[in-house]
């Protein structure tokens, strides 16, 4: 579910994710515009129309004597390229798990959308996340990471709206939340804790269930390989193999073969070791699975357009398998070519997110979410899936958070705080899901009511609807970005009659 950095990066999405850990500062606004453009893949011919901001933000929305009732500054991006100025409505993107200017560059159709309603565009970034660090370099120190929680990061959106609101002059404009993955997740939570502050949510690729502890943990990685059995079935049959290789060579504890056969930069020496292996290589078929959308992109890596033929094509392409594999998982970590081997501990880090955390502050961060709130025990079995048996229980999910950051976790807190599957009073809330997505069954596929209306996605990949338009969009999610357009409408317009 989260995000990685290009090039040499391990998944979300978001969210969760999806899906970054960008280094650099950039100077100038314009050169700040046109390098993020670069690097994230904008797909437009034309600089992005954002203009990047800080809110001063409250460090606990919650205590009044915590940390000196201190502030900090959180970054928002924000457009009135399109708005009709004190009429139309405000389009929020509530930040997930990465530096923002990642999802303001991937989520093209908020723009469209922007233009078609007269909108004013912000994408706020998560705290603790890209550039909003409450206490810089220091943020990730017991105590001071405790206050990374979902409900500080809603109150810090709701917050944000209601002042921009007042100063930007539109108190009276719906505001409509965006999310895709854990962004999808915290529009659907601020639907239901703020309806006084937001009018409706479209949360794309949100697994609020599974994160909440309500799905099954083998479901994830079924569809994994669900999405590589269903282009071919020898797919399937040969990464199950591949890997069965690659036990028996450490049975026989063959360490300086399997270095040679994965052009391991170093020679593993330990279960540990294989173990790593093993999560590096699963997680670049997970990515390949989330991002398997019809064209090339850039968003968590360079990947190839339909990056699962791409995939299995390489793992048929000859008859050794341990070969294949290896290039396979190069399609991920070695886009450009340029390295020589496989630094497995620094092209994947393993954490209480069994699908990736990524690399850098961010992956921390999301680390301790998934320690804390956030439940992704997830694991491989080798039979209901192609990979080796990889178990992570929410047992293993409680020793490794204690050990990492000294807290238990709480395995129901979001079936608690945020209603579970009991959504039925709620309103106002598209929930999209494609049905390439691993991440989509642990969603809400059906609808519930009349505007709590489930969209599936036939051909769609993780949030390809938040996507802008492409060519080579498959009608699936043409009509579906249709459909969300005609209900968004409805919303702001009973909105506005309401007020």
């Amino acid at each position: 579910m989260r995000p990685l950095p290009c090039v040499t990066m391990s998944r979300a999405r978001a969210a969760l994710v999806l899906p970054l850990a960008l280094s650099g500062l950039l100077q100038a606004a314009a050169g700040r515009y046109l390098q993020s453009k670069l690097r994230h893949g904008a797909g437009t011919d034309r600089d992005p129309p954002f203009t990047e901001k800080y809110f001063i933000q409250q460090l606990d929305h919650f205590n009044f004597n915590s940390m000196g009732n201190g502030t900090f500054s959180q970054r928002y991006l924000i457009t009135d390229e399109h708005w009709k100025k004190g009429d139309g409505p405000v389009f929020f993107y509530t930040g997930n798990e990465g530096d923002i200017w990642a999802f303001a560059l991937n989520s093209g159709f908020i723009m469209e959308l922007a233009a078609q309603q007269g909108a004013l565009v912000i994408f706020a970034e998560h705290r603790y996340y890209g550039k909003s660090l409450p206490f810089g370099q220091q943020s990730f120190n017991i105590p001071q990471v405790g206050l990374l929680t979902v409900e500080q990061a809603l109150a810090d959106y709701a917050v944000m709206i209601t002042e921009l609101k007042q100063q930007l002059g539109a108190a009276g404009c719906p505001v409509i939340v965006f999310g895709g993955s854990y962004g999808g997740m915290l529009s659907v939570y601020m639907r239901l804790k703020y309806p006084n502050v937001v009018a409706g949510a479209l949360a794309a690729s949100a697994p609020i269930l599974s994160t909440a502890g309500m799905g099954d943990s083998r479901q994830f990685f079924r569809d994994v390989t669900s999405d590589f059995e269903s282009y071919l079935p020898e797919c399937r049959q040969a990464v199950t193999e591949s890997f069965q290789q690659l036990q028996h060579l450490a049975d026989h504890q063959d360490f300086s073969r399997i270095r040679s056969e994965f052009a391991l930069c170093k020679t593993p020496s330990s279960a540990a070791d294989l173990h790593q292996l093993k999560g590096m290589l699963r997680n670049a078929f997970t990515l390949m699975a989330m991002l398997d959308y019809p064209y090339s992109t850039h968003f968590m890596g360079n990947l190839p357009a339909n990056p699962v033929k791409v995939a299995c094509d390489t793992m048929l392409s000859g008859p050794d398998l341990l070969v294949n594999l290896r290039n396979t998982a190069g399609i991920v970590y070695n886009s450009s070519g340029e390295l020589s081997c496989f630094d497995m501990f620094n092209l994947y880090v393993e954490c209480a997110d069994p699908t990736g955390c990524g690399l850098g502050l961010d992956s921390l961060a999301w680390d301790y979410q998934a320690c804390t709130e956030i439940d992704l025990c997830f694991e491989s079995n080798n039979m209901t899936d192609m990979f080796p048996p990889m178990p992570f229980t929410e047992h293993d999910r409680e020793v490794y958070c204690s050990k990492h950051w000294g807290v238990i976790p709480r395995p129901s807190w979001l079936k608690t705080q945020f209603w579970g599957d009991a959504l039925s009073t709620a309103s106002n809330i598209i929930f999209s899901n494609g049905d390439l997505d691993p991440w989509a069954n642990g969603g809400v596929r059906k609808s519930l009511s009349s505007s709590l209306v489930a969209i599936n996605i036939s051909g769609g990949a993780h949030h390809l609807d938040l996507r802008e338009s492409n060519d080579a969009d498959p009608l699936s999610v043409i009509n579906a970005r249709r459909t969300e357009s005609d209900l968004i409408a409805q919303w702001v317009k009973m909105a506005k009659l309401r007020s």
